[in-house]
């Protein structure tokens, strides 16, 4: 046969898909998301993404790391959460003036919630301590439950890599490691937002209530259990729902009836998420002794509070606060985060295919005017909160998910930019679909802002961890080593391992009457919690002239949960930051203290004196070292490094359990000579 003879080769009929087998389920089509890849559309490996059971695990394995090792980061959550979960558990507890029925702008609904998880970890684990932990892991399943909802959503609805570029940043981000179990009501509204923009992600359409009803339902529950002012999220939503065709297409002639019906289901999802109101009005209304409605009483004091109160009296920060705290939460994301929107008109030039095939129309509207609406509640969240004078971290909780999947977008549609640009250049799209320039890119941005994440997290763990553990020694330590050496704790016995030991009993503590006490150092307070049954708790005056906490009164229960104590009007409390006196102990009074001393730069005041250096009075328990961020490099202290050379770019501290030496051996000394009395 000549060797110049040409065959056809025709391609074989495509069969038909197999029926699914064992349960498996059919193939899915890869690109049928808002974002559609362009570049080996057709025969291209999909992207890595863990399914909802593969994506739970990881989540739940970093999560459950933060509960167990991540600092608290804000005294509010101590007070104005841990102690009145405390409070309801244990009986005692310190109170603020929120929790005031006077001024009711803490929920105890909300605070109700983790009342069970609480009980449940104490008993497992037979030790009130561990009450605090069982509420975090709690926290921690909840908030995996809601990131892997939302991740697996955003791969189903947007693009597979788009979720892919999502899961890592949620997973590693410091941002996420906080918030995730932080005990505060504006997580509860972050969790909440999570599932909403799950549902919401599906086109509004007259002809899916459920997306409706569900979405606001979770919208309704972030706002009236959480956070009232979390509900600024929905405006994109609410839009769109009201005004945007999005998922349908309506002629002329049918733009009325199509109008009444959507605002019909939107006004009906509104009546039954209102139905939230009744059973939180209820339970604070019963706690309070009083009708109560504590998300309009938040909104009434931060708004309407008048000149002479209001939030700006805790303090107030220039508007670059919340890029700059973005930053350090999220890094490089933060950029990525806030250029989606500006990236996203440059595509809707250079890259039209990218959001699918459309033809304009009157009758239909844009996928970038709905992609728009998808990116736009993380820039009307940061601009409503950066125009307030008040700032905080926790603030920017409900949104840190929407950072990570604006960031996520704006990556992907990049990565779309370079393939549209190596196919001008090279003229072949065969070639750009061997090519691992896009991958790589996309790889480096994910992988440094993992590590970056890491560093971070590493740092807050290294450098402020020291307010908890040491106030676990005097827990682990310094009750038992009290114990011992007056003769309440058994000899132990001869041929016992130290793990085979039963647990300590420190109940007979209560018979020593014991005070820890906390001056400068009241804000890194990790709550009663963590200090055991039968040590009080009391403040010493330091420099601060605010408004500290009291103490809750004492008050048997009335059923599962309630206590009479939540209803009375406590004296010395107000809503205008002014000092309370009668909140104070004197220091003679206190049989330990908790305080910080920075030996290479030492401060002392009138009110802050360097009790840790006075070996006169008081002698140290337990001391850590605690980052003098003051008289750190602003690198060394932001990240963690290994090395001795890294750490040498920091200043430290001493964070320290104080033991006074005359008040305790007289303790001991009564206590001894009590026993022997006895005998």
């Amino acid at each position: 046969m000549s060797s110049n003879v040409q065959t056809l080769r025709f391609r074989r009929p495509e069969q038909a898909s197999p029926k699914p087998q064992n349960g498996t389920p059919p193939k899915t089509d890869l690109n049928k998301g808002m974002l559609q890849d362009q570049v080996r559309k057709t025969f291209a490996k999909s992207a890595w993404t863990p399914d909802f059971f593969n994506a739970i695990r990881l989540l739940l394995l970093v999560r459950v790391s933060a509960a167990m090792y991540a600092n608290i980061q804000d005294c509010d959550e101590v007070y104005n959460f841990w102690e009145p979960l405390h409070y309801l558990d244990q009986g005692y507890g310190f109170q603020t003036w929120e929790t005031s029925p006077v001024y009711a702008i803490r929920s105890w609904a909300y605070v109700l919630l983790h009342l069970l998880p609480a009980r449940i970890g104490a008993l497992f684990a037979g030790e009130k301590r561990a009450a605090y932990f069982g509420v975090r892991i709690f926290l921690a399943v909840v908030s995996s439950l809601c990131e892997t909802q939302f991740y697996r959503t955003v791969v189903e609805k947007v693009n597979r890599k788009v979720g892919r570029y999502l899961f890592f940043m949620l997973l590693f981000s410091t941002g996420m490691w906080n918030a995730s179990i932080a005990f505060l009501p504006s997580s509860f509204a972050m969790y909440a937002s999570m599932l909403a923009f799950s549902y919401a992600m599906e086109p509004a359409s007259t002809k899916n209530g459920q997306r409706t009803l569900r979405t606001t339902l979770c919208f309704a529950a972030g706002s009236i259990i959480g956070w009232p002012f979390a509900l600024a999220l929905s405006l994109p939503f609410v839009v769109e729902e009201l005004f945007v065709f999005s998922g349908d297409r309506v002629p002329a002639d049918m733009y009325q009836t199509w109008l009444k019906r959507r605002w019909s289901n939107f006004t009906s999802a509104v009546a039954v998420s209102a139905l939230l109101f009744i059973p939180v009005v209820g339970i604070d209304s019963l706690a309070y002794g009083r009708l109560t409605v504590v998300p309009w009483n938040i909104v009434r004091y931060n708004i309407f509070g008048g000149s002479e109160r209001g939030p700006e009296l805790y303090g107030t920060e220039p508007w670059t606060y919340y890029m700059k705290n973005l930053i350090l939460n999220f890094n490089i994301v933060v950029p990525f985060a806030f250029a989606a929107l500006p990236v996203l008109a440059v595509t809707s030039f250079t890259d039209r295919r990218r959001l699918g095939p459309f033809t304009p129309s009157a009758e239909q509207s844009s996928p970038f005017t709905v992609l728009t609406l998808r990116l736009a509640p993380l820039y009307i969240w940061t601009g409503i909160l950066s125009l307030q004078a008040h700032k905080e971290e926790r603030f920017m909780f409900p949104a840190y998910p929407l950072i990570c999947f604006n960031a996520a977008v704006t990556l992907y549609l990049i990565r779309g930019w370079i393939e549209v640009a190596y196919i001008k250049v090279t003229k072949s799209p065969y070639r750009a679909s061997r090519s691992g320039i896009f991958r790589t890119f996309t790889s480096s941005v994910v992988f440094t802002t993992i590590l970056l994440s890491v560093s971070r997290t590493v740092a807050l763990y290294q450098y402020y961890h020291a307010p908890i553990s040491v106030t676990y020694q005097l827990q682990g330590q310094e009750l038992p080593r009290l114990l011992n050496v007056t003769g309440f704790l058994p000899l132990r016995p001869e041929n016992v391992k130290e793990e085979d030991l039963p647990r300590i009993d420190l109940s007979p503590i209560k018979e020593f009457n014991l005070r820890l006490c906390l001056g400068k150092e009241w804000h890194h307070f990790p709550g009663h919690y963590h200090v055991p049954d039968g040590v009080k708790v009391d403040f010493v005056k330091s420099e601060f002239d605010g408004l500290l906490p009291g103490h809750f009164p004492p008050s048997g229960r009335a059923g599962f949960w309630l206590r009479e104590g939540t209803r009375a009007i406590p004296e010395g409390m107000n809503d205008l930051n002014k000092e309370e006196p009668s909140h104070y102990a004197k220091l003679h009074t206190c049989d330990y203290l908790v305080d910080v001393d920075f030996p290479e730069h030492p401060v002392e005041a009138p009110h802050e004196p360097r009790y840790a250096s006075d070996d006169l009075a008081w002698e140290r328990v337990h001391c850590a070292p605690f980052l003098d961020a003051k008289h750190s490099s602003v690198l060394s202290r932001v990240m963690w490094m290994p090395g001795e050379k890294w750490r040498t770019q920091n200043s430290f501290g001493d964070y320290c359990l104080l033991r006074n030496k005359y008040a305790v051996r007289r303790k001991e000394q009564e206590m001894i000579k009590a026993g022997q009395t006895g005998l």
